[in-house]
C-alpha cells in the first residue's frame, strides 16, 4: 500500500486545476539515478485496471504493478522549505537514497 499526504494532495489538486486535468497523479520507479533507481511523477490519466489507486481527499495516487513493489509501504508528501518545494517519497524499502532525495536503492 503506497498513500498520499495531505499536503500533497492538496498540492496534486492546485496543479491539476491549473492544467484543467483531473486530480491523479502516477508514481513510476524507473532505473537510473544516482543511486540506481529513481522516482517519476506526473498527472495520470485512467488508471489501467492493473495499476495500484489511492486516494486522499479526492486526489488519486496511481502506481503500476512493477513499480508497487518497490515503494510499498511509502508515504508520497510535499514538502516546502528554505531549500524550495518538492515531492518527497517515504520509502521504508529503501536501503540508501541520494543526497536529494530523487532515486534511491533497494
Amino acid at each position: 500500500m503506497v498513500t498520499l499526504s495531505p499536503a500533497a494532495a492538496a498540492r496534486i489538486e492546485a496543479i491539476a486545476r491549473r492544467q484543467g486535468r483531473p486530480p491523479r497523479l502516477r508514481l513510476a520507479v524507473e532505473g537510473g539515478g544516482c543511486a540506481g533507481f529513481q522516482y517519476r511523477f506526473e498527472l495520470a490519466g485512467e488508471p489501467a485496471p492493473e495499476d495500484f489507486v489511492a486516494e486522499t481527499d479526492g486526489v488519486m495516487l496511481v502506481v503500476d504493478p512493477v513499480s508497487l513493489p518497490l515503494v510499498d509501504g511509502s508515504v508520497v508528501d510535499f514538502v516546502e522549505n528554505l531549500g524550495g518545494a518538492s515531492f518527497q517519497v517515504r520509502n521504508p524499502n529503501a536501503q540508501s537514497s541520494c543526497g536529494c532525495g530523487t532515486s534511491f536503492s533497494v
